[in-house]
C-alpha cells in the first residue's frame, strides 16, 4: 500500500480557517482524499461528495495500464488520450487540448507521477466501513472507469446510505462538461445534509 500524500491526514486547513466540522468535496483523485480525511478524523466530516470518485480500495491496474497511465506525468499526447477516454470520446479535439493546456499549466512532473501512486495504489476500505456520514456519489455518464458500475460496486457497497446520482451528458469532468447540472445535485445534497 502506497503512503498517502501528508496533506490526506490533516485538517490543517479547516483548523486555519477556524472549521470544527465541514463537508468535502473531491473529483477523482480527491475522492480518495476526502476519504482519508473521514478515517483520520470522522467527528469532523459532516458530509461527503464523490464526483467521480476514486474509491477508497484504489484502482487495479494491468501492467499495460499502469505504463499508459503512468507516462502521462510526461507526455501531454498522452494526458489527452486519458482525458478523450474518459469523456466517452465524444467531445471535440479544442477542448481536449484545452484541458490539458490547463493539466500542464497547473501540475509538475513529480506531483503528476507521485498522486497517481497515491490515488491507485493506497487502499482502506476498513478504515472507512461502517461510516454513517451523508455520503453523494456522482458518477458521468460517460466515463467509463469510474462511472455508475464502479461507484456501485464500490462506494455504494462501503457507504450503503449513500445517495448516487448520475450525471447525464458527463464524462469524468462534470465540473467542466455539465457545471451547472453538477452544482444544482451538490447544492441540493448539502442543503439537506448540512446547515449551509
Amino acid at each position: 500500500m502506497a503512503d498517502p500524500p501528508k496533506i490526506w491526514r490533516r485538517s490543517a486547513l479547516a483548523d486555519r480557517l477556524g472549521r470544527q466540522r465541514f463537508a468535502l468535496v473531491g473529483h477523482s483523485m480527491g475522492g480518495s482524499a476526502i476519504q482519508y480525511v473521514l478515517a483520520e478524523a470522522p467527528q469532523r466530516v459532516q458530509a461527503l461528495v464523490g464526483i467521480t470518485p476514486v474509491p477508497a480500495g484504489g484502482v487495479p491496474f494491468d501492467s499495460e495500464g499502469w505504463a499508459f497511465f503512468s507516462a502521462a506525468a510526461q507526455d501531454p499526447a498522452t494526458r489527452r488520450a486519458i482525458i478523450d477516454m474518459t469523456t466517452g470520446r465524444r467531445l471535440t479535439g479544442t477542448w481536449l487540448d484545452a484541458m490539458v493546456r490547463s493539466s500542464l499549466a497547473h501540475s509538475d512532473v513529480e506531483a503528476f507521477a507521485a498522486y497517481l501512486t497515491a490515488w491507485a495504489k493506497t487502499a482502506f476500505v476498513e478504515r472507512i466501513q461502517g461510516q454513517t456520514v451523508p455520503v453523494l456519489v456522482i458518477p458521468g455518464e460517460h466515463d467509463p472507469a469510474l462511472g455508475e458500475a464502479t461507484c456501485r460496486a464500490t462506494w455504494l457497497q462501503h457507504y450503503p446510505h449513500a445517495q448516487l446520482v448520475v450525471m447525464a451528458n458527463a464524462g469524468h469532468y462534470p465540473m467542466d462538461e455539465t457545471p451547472i447540472a453538477l452544482v444544482t445535485v451538490m447544492e441540493r445534497f448539502l442543503r439537506e445534509n448540512m446547515a449551509v
